[in-house]
């Protein structure tokens, strides 16, 4: 009776427990930041002037938050169909390696045609290693958590094998990486050649793409027939076969569908950002985007602002290093304090408003109460 007096429940606490789980994980760092002789407030404040004071960070956050959209749908959508798959990252440098390589096996036309096809050939990529997880669980047993991120270890070693071997541009000698994308196949900044003077600057066009894929799945899944039914496999899958659902299909498309996002971010991040394959590709981005979808609660619609607040995390992380001399991944220190608080918030999931809302309103409109019966 309780729940149906309070119908804006559930909605309250997927808004709640993660600004609760944030609000925790700043106080925790905070003081992570007073132990390391520093002001807690002052830290705070830079991290807010780092990721939205002005002009500049804002470009660096958006940069920064782009491939983060496309890397938290490959957690949120297996999510929605019951598999935890955390091995974004290994989808994302296999679509970085995708897009370098599609070159070396023809040329595709340097215009927009050819940047669609190198994007394509990065979210094949990205596809079809994650939905190798997604077949080994179906069809083997294997669990899809280990086998993701086991499967992300040896993109990694293949990515390098790749780079710095049968790939590598003899012109690269610090720093191995592929061939250059030719001008025409690059993704360029939103504005064109009015970016320098435009509040947006260097954002590209995987911001547009990033929220544009969470917006369309959000709907796929809320209003599309196969969206419900993949969430109903999420919810219970034996449910789900029993009433003749085709489970194995939808699990594996989610698998594909989220695997395609992060080697979509993986082709984005050579085609706008390093214009070849190289190490820089390998920067967590993957990791953080478990940690996005989570904060997001699988949600598409929600993984946009979330992935601009950590995007914005991460900007700040240098500014912290030149005002308070703390390390530049101290900011990571801040995401996986994040992590835990969000993962201990999962425990009061449909119980926060049990746990703090006073009950004596409902009981008191109750026609059968006893303190209705002693006022009679």
């Amino acid at each position: 009776m309780a729940a149906a007096n309070r119908p804006w429940a559930p909605a309250a606490e997927a808004l709640l427990l993660p600004l609760l789980a944030l609000g925790a994980a700043l106080l925790l760092f905070g003081l992570f930041v007073w132990l390391g002789g520093a002001s807690p407030v002052e830290a705070w404040q830079i991290l807010f002037l780092g990721a939205f004071g002005d002009a500049f960070s804002w470009q660096n956050t958006l940069l920064r938050a782009a491939p983060l959209m496309l890397t938290a749908l490959a957690v949120a959508l297996p999510a929605q169909a019951g598999l935890m798959v955390i091995g974004g990252e290994g989808a994302l440098v296999l679509g970085a390696l995708g897009c370098a390589g599609l070159p070396y096996l023809f040329g595709p036309p340097a215009n927009t045609v050819g940047s669609v096809m190198v994007l394509l050939a990065g979210a094949l990529f990205g596809a079809a290693w994650v939905w190798l997880a997604g077949w080994l669980r179906q069809w083997r047993g294997v669990n899809e958590t280990i086998s993701s991120l086991l499967l992300a270890y040896i993109a990694i070693a293949l990515f390098k094998h790749f780079v710095e071997g049968p790939m590598r541009d003899p012109a690269s000698l610090n720093k191995p990486s592929t061939h250059p994308l030719a001008e025409g196949l690059r993704i360029g900044p939103i504005m064109g050649e009015a970016a320098m003077e435009s509040w947006l600057g260097d954002v590209h066009w995987g911001l547009v793409i990033g929220i544009v894929l969470c917006v369309l799945c959000g709907a796929w899944l809320s209003f599309s027939a196969s969206g419900f039914a993949m969430r109903v496999v999420g919810g219970n899958a034996r449910a789900a076969r029993l009433v003749g659902l085709p489970t194995n299909r939808l699990i594996l498309l989610a698998c594909l569908l989220g695997g395609a996002a992060a080697g979509l971010a993986g082709a984005i991040e050579v085609a706008a950002v390093h214009t070849a394959a190289n190490a820089s590709v390998i920067a967590g981005l993957g990791y953080t985007g478990i940690l996005v979808s989570f904060v997001a609660r699988h949600n598409p619609w929600a993984i946009p602002p979330v992935a601009i607040l950590f995007g914005g995390f991460a900007a700040a992380g240098s500014l912290l290093q030149r005002r308070l001399g703390l390390p530049d991944a101290s900011v990571l220190v801040l995401q996986g304090f994040a992590f835990v608080f969000i993962l201990a918030t999962e425990a009061l999931r449909g119980r926060l408003f049990s746990l703090l809302v006073i009950k004596w309103p409902a009981r008191a409109v109750m026609p059968d109460t006893p303190l209705r019966k002693e006022a009679v």
